[in-house]
């Protein structure tokens, strides 16, 4: 055979197909297969290696998928001719089946993978006006932003922030109620050392933000799962099985993962409950600026007249990961305290990237901004479920949803049984940012369902080779 060094070892339990395009792909980085050089046909490389044809044609197409392969029709398939020097690989382990908690894969280094999580439309993104905005503040740069910053945040900024929220989620609040933070788990953090204390229970929504629940877990809380439906929460559950609850983390507007929005009934429910038990509740208000069907939902903290609700918000996904910047609004009675935790923490980072936000507000960017992508989101959600519905057929089911930069498809009975971990895991192997949806369960037997970031697809020729690129990872076998 030309190409020993392709055939499948033992003792490697990864699939054929993967075994296969990674040999080919380690095989390019060496120098063994340069850019030009043609490969040997699928049909008779499956017969040399003694593999189905199809195994074979499942491997080529995630490589030419990727760029290392260029076919040419009649003449063949070559090693691309673009392909820059790789240097030399790393190996990598076969794809692990088990159900442990990934690690964060909503801002890893390095370019952006596709279906990330959390991400907004990069390419979208003013840069101009920002580098402009951002230029002029480091021009005007003077001893008070050179001094130590406020621990609750550029006061401009947090006059701008609660000015929004008074227009566009119905909250009324003022600066001095509003903390910035490092992100939003640094409000969570915040809310952690202020009012709780590690063996507090609280409720957490079954699915919910695993990236929260990380951190909770990681700062002593106990949580209780509380189940979601098509309503949201279901409140009637919390207040049966841990009625004495601490506090409640609650994502109303836009259900993380699943979509759902909380229901009037329940949110007067959850208020009440929190009133009488004393217990707090913490809004994070997840992409509700990305509502692009029907109208508009009312923030929960709107409905808040016992001064129950913590507020949250960030910068992540409505501008770019990159500022880790976010909020938090607290009730007028907890100011103090905040404050002197905030005072502890050391507040939120450069006056610079704080007073570019709140310029970029003040100016109206914002507002237009966000009006730009409901509209473009709105968009490339269909280009996605299009691609999906056309790849996947009944395999997998879509789930509705009015906003947000992500989207839930359930694997239906039709796939045999396939996990959504297996899925995932083969399909970071082929670097699509696929999540599982069982990792955001954490109790009970989740229904298999995959969350894929869709804000970065740009047109319908990207979706398609992207979930073309997933089919491979869900019919390997």
């Amino acid at each position: 055979m030309d190409f020993p060094y392709l055939k499948p070892g033992p003792g490697d339990d990864a699939p054929l197909y993967l075994q296969l395009y990674r040999r080919y792909r380690d095989a390019i980085a060496s120098g063994k297969l340069r850019a030009g050089d043609r490969v040997p046909s699928v049909r008779s490389l499956a017969s040399e290696l003694n593999l189905a044809r199809g195994t074979v044609e499942l491997a080529y197409q995630v490589l030419t998928s990727e760029g290392y392969f260029s076919p040419r029709g009649a003449a063949g398939t070559f090693v691309s001719p673009h392909l820059e020097p790789l240097g030399e690989t790393v190996p990598i382990s076969a794809p692990a089946l088990s159900a442990q908690i990934p690690v964060d894969t909503q801002m890893p280094a390095g370019v952006p993978r596709p279906f990330q999580l959390g991400l907004p439309a990069l390419d979208a993104f003013p840069r101009k006006t920002w580098v402009r905005l951002a230029a002029r503040n480091l021009r005007a740069l003077d001893l008070t932003s050179m001094a130590y910053p406020e621990s609750a945040g550029y006061f401009p900024l947090r006059h701008a922030i609660a000015t929004y929220l008074g227009i566009s989620r119905g909250i009324a609040c003022t600066a001095d109620q509003v903390f910035v933070t490092a992100g939003y788990r640094a409000g969570l953090d915040l809310v952690c050392r202020t009012l709780l204390k590690p063996g507090d229970e609280g409720w957490f929504e079954n699915p919910g933000y695993l990236f929260a629940r990380q951190f909770l877990t990681a700062s002593g809380m106990r949580l209780s799962p509380i189940p979601v439906d098509e309503e949201g929460l279901e409140v009637s559950h919390g207040i049966h099985h841990a009625a004495n609850a601490r506090f409640a983390v609650v994502t109303p507007t836009h259900q993380s993962p699943t979509g759902a929005t909380l229901s009037l009934p329940r949110r007067l429910a959850l208020l009440e409950w929190a009133n009488q038990q004393k217990a707090w509740i913490v809004e994070d208000d997840y992409d509700s600026e990305f509502r692009y069907h029907g109208r508009p939902v009312p923030a929960l903290k709107s409905l808040d007249h016992d001064g129950r609700v913590l507020y949250t918000g960030t910068f992540s996904k409505v501008l770019f990961p990159g500022l880790r910047l976010a909020y938090l609004v607290v009730p007028v009675t907890l100011i103090d305290r905040f404050t002197e935790t905030a005072n502890l923490l050391g507040g939120a980072g450069p006056i610079s990237t704080q007073a570019t936000v709140a310029e970029f507000m003040e100016h109206g960017h914002f507002a237009r901004h966000l009006r730009k992508m409901r509209a473009l989101y709105a968009e490339r959600r269909g280009l996605l479920v299009d691609a999906l519905n056309h790849v996947f057929g009944d395999d997998l089911g879509v789930q509705p949803q009015a906003g947000g930069i992500q989207t839930l498809a359930y694997l239906h009975d039709s796939l045999g049984g396939l996990t959504d971990v297996s899925v995932a895991n083969a399909a970071h192997e082929l670097g699509l940012a696929v999540h599982a949806l069982s990792h955001w369960h954490f109790h009970g037997t989740p229904r298999a369902g995959l969350l894929m970031g869709f804000a970065n697809i740009p047109d319908s020729k990207t979706a398609l080779a992207l979930c073309r690129r997933l089919s491979v990872a869900v019919y390997a076998d």
